[in-house]
């Protein structure tokens, strides 16, 4: 049989483009995430021999995937020459998508955040407008900032996002809004940089950038929670984030309280209304005047009213916050977690009385061992969560070993055979979209 050819050195040469690959992303993510920096580390974790060990990390030099860093510190011999990530090889764009706002930014290889920006957004506008403003953004924060080609997109979207079958494909989103059924989303998105796109739903991310950056950060066993106009968690276990048979774990706010959901009664539009009932019926003389000057309520003026210790609102939040904790107190019971984390506009606004209303109820009904050392907290990043934690997700999803082999060779995931092959067939699908009759739908 003819010996198989392969771009790589003859030093160390292994039997087959298949091992030459997996040896050479195991010394990238050995170097990556700091478990081995020096060539003697990297001979003993790889358990590579030294001359492969010394080919590989010349190849992934030439390709611009490490560099020598500095000196070590000496064992008796030569110091030895410290090797570092290239975590300017590339960069991120993230985005995180909410109901009434968006978010951008660019992180490195590292998933660390470089540069954010927040602003006001309705996804009622529809898909197409919120395409052209990611896209806007996008080349703007590029342009102003010279950081170099993405190599990804991760996406934080409202609502469950569904598996995809394969690596590299999309799947259709945000089902929930009218507007953006059957809307090409990620494909546009990713024809449009010409990159892989991540995308998991705003809950997840959010939970994955409390653990990367975080209150959360150095813990296995992570809660969080975002109380918003709908109600859902996130949940971190050993280390892993937990995303379900179907990709949408989490969903508590459809848990019933009475005859009604959760989100029904303790969302941001319910606590809203609740307010309005008692300005309107004298209950809260502050929220009486708030609606009578502004025209409407919303649950940052109760916060604000129970922060300046108007009685029904503090006792409204403290409701709210122990029918939050009654829903999460048999998760508690299940996951055992170090930290529960708060987030979102209620829990923002909600002040102290909220929180106390969840520790109240989660406390009392988990069992003594695993509340024992339980933290539960309010999130300290606001909406740079979504996006740290997009970061987190491209990172996590280029690097995984058996990706990452498919492309360490070629020095970027876009030359990715399986990469290739998704925007062939989202070029075709938006193709065949294009061509239809209007109202006819393909086969």
């Amino acid at each position: 049989m003819a010996e198989e050819k392969t771009t790589l050195r003859s030093v160390g040469r292994p039997r087959s483009v298949d091992a030459a690959q997996a040896s050479l992303a195991l010394l990238l993510n050995l170097v990556r995430t700091g478990a081995a920096t020096t060539r003697q580390e990297l001979e003993r974790r790889s358990e590579l021999g030294r001359a492969v060990v010394a080919d590989r990390l010349a190849t992934m030099i030439e390709l611009g995937l490490l560099k020598e860093g500095e000196l070590g510190q000496a064992t008796g011999g030569r110091a030895p020459r410290q090797m570092r990530f290239r975590q300017d090889a590339g960069s991120l764009l993230v985005s995180a998508i909410d109901q009434s706002s968006i978010a951008l930014g660019i992180a490195d290889l590292n998933g660390q955040l470089l540069v954010e920006h927040h602003e006001a957004a309705q996804l009622d506008a529809g898909p197409e407008a919120i395409l052209d403003r990611l896209a806007t953004i996008f080349d703007w924060q590029l342009r102003e900032t010279e950081k170099p080609a993405p190599w990804g997109i991760g996406l934080a979207l409202p609502g469950p996002i569904e598996k995809p079958a394969a690596d590299f494909e999309t799947v259709p989103v945000l089902q929930t809004v009218q507007s953006w059924q059957g809307f090409p989303f990620l494909d546009r998105l990713s024809m449009r940089f010409g990159v892989p796109i991540f995308a998991r739903s705003g809950v997840q991310t959010m939970t994955m950038g409390e653990a990367k950056a975080g209150g959360g950060r150095g813990l296995s066993d992570i809660i969080y929670v975002k109380l918003g106009r709908s109600i859902s968690a996130g949940l971190i276990s050993e280390g892993q984030l937990h995303r379900g048979a179907q990709g949408a774990a989490g969903m508590i706010g459809h848990s019933r309280v009475g005859d009604e959901l959760l989100e029904a009664v303790v969302g941001a539009e319910a606590i809203a209304r609740e307010g309005k009932a008692a300005a309107e019926d004298g209950r809260s003389p502050y929220l009486a005047q708030t609606l009578e000057r502004q025209g409407e309520l919303s649950v940052v003026d109760i916060g604000h009213a129970a922060q300046l210790g108007d009685l029904f609102c503090v006792e409204l939040l403290g409701k709210c916050g122990r029918l939050v904790g009654e829903a999460l107190a048999p998760l508690t019971n299940l996951v055992n977690p170090s930290l529960i984390v708060i987030g979102g506009v209620v829990a923002e606004s909600g002040g102290d009385s909220l929180l106390a209303g969840i520790r109240e109820a989660v406390y009392r009904q988990s069992h003594p061992m695993v509340s024992r050392d339980l933290q539960i907290m309010r999130s300290q990043m606001g909406a740079s969560s979504g996006l740290v934690g997009a970061a987190q997700v491209v990172v996590e999803e280029l690097f995984a070993p058996t990706t990452l082999q498919g492309w360490v060779g070629q020095g970027s995931p876009l030359h990715h055979p399986e990469f290739q092959k998704s925007l062939e067939r989202a070029t075709v699908a938006l193709a065949t979209k294009a061509a239809q009759p209007a109202g006819r739908v393909a086969p």
